[in-house]
């Protein structure tokens, strides 16, 4: 018998969540990470558990452990938390202002984010969609298998195989089980910074994209969903145009939205925090094991005390192919460094950064107030 889709209740024709919306290609995408969603949970479901089944038909769940089956890592003894966080760049619906649905699909942004098993701190490893690696045989959307392929763009995975590709492709690069899924795309992304009243940000050096119409000059900006969304979408504001000065953007970014969570008063107002619980369900694609908001709100809880000043964000290291600068590949010895750290879930060394092309500090524009 075919899986069901678990919103919908129809047969799985298709890998990937919400309906099997059609995603754009080869476009630049953001995220909201996994505690950012799970504790807005805690926030707003704490007060509101009658509103839970009105939660519950938010979330659209992927059976990721069905589909991948048994072969995979071993999960890690010691109850440390793994969690691949997606961001989606699907065109379809309100997301069709951002450009043309063409009906294929990629997921540009891409953090592995490990909770260690104090569950008191966390590191979120970026990375980057232009990384050749070798891709696992992925089931894709008819049933057929599509062969491996080395080398192949990370982002490619998700247009393979959806988001049990991406995962598949992951753990084969990593070694590291990955315990849950959380996807998030443009319009709930921005829909959430909206509910938050808008994220604060203080730049060094004036930013224009005009392909992602960001223009904000040098200072300090309450950026709306629409102006953070072109913020964490720019290439060619930051850096050398590549993704690598677009993700220290992002994590520049991410660290003022967990700020803005850390900050807000939301029990003092109990509209603003059922809209935002109300935002942030309707916001994310995950798998099976955290399609409801009772569980959503067992991570909130696991992830309650690891705070912004708690979390360390890298890049994978990575080096420019030196057969096409476009497109970068893993410094294994030091990749390997970062990956053995987080499965005997330690802090990821220092030396295992150094010299990777996406530890640079050309894209350092955004003021670190916090943390």
């Amino acid at each position: 018998m075919a899986e069901q889709d678990s919103r919908t209740g129809h047969g799985e024709p298709d890998e990937r969540p919400r309906g099997g919306r059609h995603r754009g290609r080869r476009r630049r995408a953001l995220v909201v990470t996994a505690w950012t969603v799970a504790a807005v949970l805690l926030l707003g479901a704490a007060g509101l558990g009658f509103v839970y089944y009105r939660l519950d038909g938010n979330i659209a769940g992927v059976d990721i452990n069905g589909r991948l089956g048994g072969d995979r890592p071993e999960d890690m003894p010691h109850g440390s938390v793994d969690i691949l966080v997606l961001g989606s760049d699907s065109r379809s619906g309100e997301n069709a202002r951002y450009g043309d649905d063409d009906g294929s699909a990629r997921s540009d942004t891409a953090m592995i984010v490990h909770v260690n098993e104090a569950h008191d701190r966390a590191t979120i490893v970026s990375v980057p969609r232009d990384t050749l690696v070798a891709r696992p045989p992925c089931r894709k959307a008819d049933g057929t298998v599509a062969p491996g392929a080395a080398p192949s763009m990370f982002n490619e995975a998700y247009q393979v195989g959806g988001p049990a590709c991406a995962v598949k492709t992951v753990e084969a690069m990593t070694d590291i089980r990955m315990d849950h899924y959380l996807e998030v795309d443009f319009t709930g992304f921005k829909e959430l910074v909206d509910t938050l009243g808008g994220v604060q940000i203080t730049l060094r050096e004036p930013l224009q994209d005009a392909d992602s119409h960001l223009d904000l000059a040098a200072g300090s900006h309450t950026l709306d969903g629409e102006q953070a969304l072109a913020l964490v979408r720019t290439r060619h504001a930051v850096g050398n145009g590549s993704d690598l000065g677009r993700i220290q953007l992002q994590h520049a970014f991410l660290r003022a939205l967990l700020g803005k969570v850390d900050d807000v008063g939301l029990f003092s107002d109990p509209a603003q925090l059922y809209d935002l619980a109300d935002t942030a369900t309707s916001a994310v694609t995950t798998d099976t094991e955290l399609d409801s908001a009772a569980d959503l709100l067992g991570m909130a809880k696991l992830l309650k005390d690891v705070g912004p000043g708690e979390i360390d964000m890298l890049t994978m290291p990575v080096r420019y192919d030196p057969d096409d600068p476009n497109r970068v590949l893993p410094l294994k010895g030091k990749a390997d460094q970062v990956w053995d750290a987080l499965r005997a879930d330690r802090t990821v060394p220092e030396s295992a950064t150094e010299g990777s092309a996406g530890s640079r500090s050309d894209a350092d524009v955004v003021r670190r107030e916090r943390g």
